[in-house]
């Protein structure tokens, strides 16, 4: 930090004067000698000593910024002497823009009980010499000298809990930048492993089939060729639908590489945009949606978009080229229902013992809710019953 600033919390200074500063003082001291030219209570008229107090009284204000409590003790100083010496009363001018400044400043409210103490210590030397040097009691004048430095505390008041509200604003705000980054990166952490997990399943899959296919082949290359060339050509479709996924999922993963941050999981806003890109691979998608949509929690409605691409991705890689979904707003829970044909050879569960359903339940049960999976008949379908809870409005 340079000597030219100083820093209050996440508020930086300037203690240089400025010109605005230059300006402030200027006009404060064209004020205050138009005041003392006057002859409102005055048995002294303006001259060179008056003059020199009344700049006293100003100028101080160029420096307002590195003391601003000195500077208003300086400044009340001045024209509480030239109170005393009987020059004509009228606002001060000076002390009361140093006032305002005072009360405008953060530093000030460090020590709150000393600022308090000063301010009331000068305002009764004030008084005090003002009503010595006139006859009677200058009421009026210091009536009016605490409406006047009353209302400069409140301005300047005001106008610092006003910065001080916008800190705040900007601190939110930078917070929030913070936290939709973590958010992303951890976004790009979960995608990441979701790939890695189906490149995974893919590969394993893969390498079992290519396995059992080339020891058949193996074995009955004399006996039957037939069947060796069957499970040949079985294994070279297999081989090729597989490099083709982990293509895919690769190409994903590079996609991501470069960046070094993604952006947050999106919601249901999102799911025209989530069926049109399935629907441009080829999965015929039907979409229901019934009850009166609502505004939901920001984790409500990232679990359901998660869920909805999960199972359109299983779909996609298990199903018979279509898929339907059916979306309900009730009145408690949001209600998910995905279902497809299995297109899976006889035996298998497709979808159902993979890692992806086991994701699913997770984000769910996180959620208070529930999800099933699983095959009914020839088609396999996810059903999740997601509470609104008390975020959702």
């Amino acid at each position: 930090m340079s000597a030219g600033t100083v820093k209050v919390g996440r508020l930086r200074l300037s203690q240089a004067p400025t010109l605005s500063d230059a300006v402030v003082a200027g006009a404060a001291f064209a004020a205050t000698l138009a005041a003392l030219a006057g002859e409102h209570g005055a048995t002294r008229s303006l001259d060179a000593p008056g003059v020199g107090l009344a700049a006293i009284a100003c100028f101080p204000l160029l420096v307002r910024r590195a003391w601003p409590l000195g500077v208003f003790v300086v400044t009340a100083a001045a024209t509480a002497t030239l109170s005393g010496l009987g020059y004509a009363l009228g606002p001060p001018f000076g002390p009361t823009v140093a006032l305002f400044f005072v009360a405008a400043d953060d530093r000030t409210r460090l020590h709150a009980a000393r600022t308090a103490a000063v301010i009331v210590g000068v305002f009764a030397f004030h008084v005090g010499v003002t009503s010595s040097a006139h006859s009677g009691f200058p009421t009026s004048p210091i009536l009016f000298g605490i409406v006047v430095w009353g209302g400069a505390w409140m301005v300047g008041d005001q106008v610092r809990q006003r910065r001080r509200r916008r800190l705040e604003v900007e601190e939110r705000l930078r917070r929030a930048e913070q936290e939709a980054a973590r958010e992303g990166r951890l976004a790009a952490a979960e995608e990441r492993t979701r790939i890695a997990r189906d490149l995974h399943d893919s590969a394993a899959h893969a390498i079992n089939v290519i396995l059992v296919q080339a020891g058949a082949a193996r074995l009955l290359q004399e006996r039957d060729p037939n069947a060796v060339k069957a499970a040949l050509s079985t294994i070279e479709d297999v081989a090729r639908e597989t490099i083709g996924e982990i293509d895919l999922l690769v190409g994903g993963l590079r996609e991501n590489v470069g960046s070094p941050t993604v952006e947050a999981p999106v919601g249901l806003a999102a799911l025209d945009t989530l069926v049109e890109r399935y629907r441009a691979s080829g999965l015929q998608i039907e979409v229901r949606v019934e009850g009166r949509t609502r505004l939901l929690a920001r984790r409500l409605d990232q679990a359901a978009f998660r869920i909805l691409q999960e199972s359109l991705t299983n779909a996609a890689r298990h199903g018979d080229g279509r898929a339907k979904v059916a979306i309900r707003y009730g009145e408690r829970e949001l209600e998910l229902t995905i279902s497809n044909v299995v297109a899976a050879a006889p035996g298998t569960t497709a979808g159902g013992g993979g890692h992806g359903i086991l994701g699913m339940r997770e984000r769910a049960s996180l959620l208070g809710g529930t999800l099933d999976a699983g095959r009914e008949g020839d088609a396999f379908q996810v059903r999740a019953r997601l509470p609104y809870g008390e975020e959702a409005t």
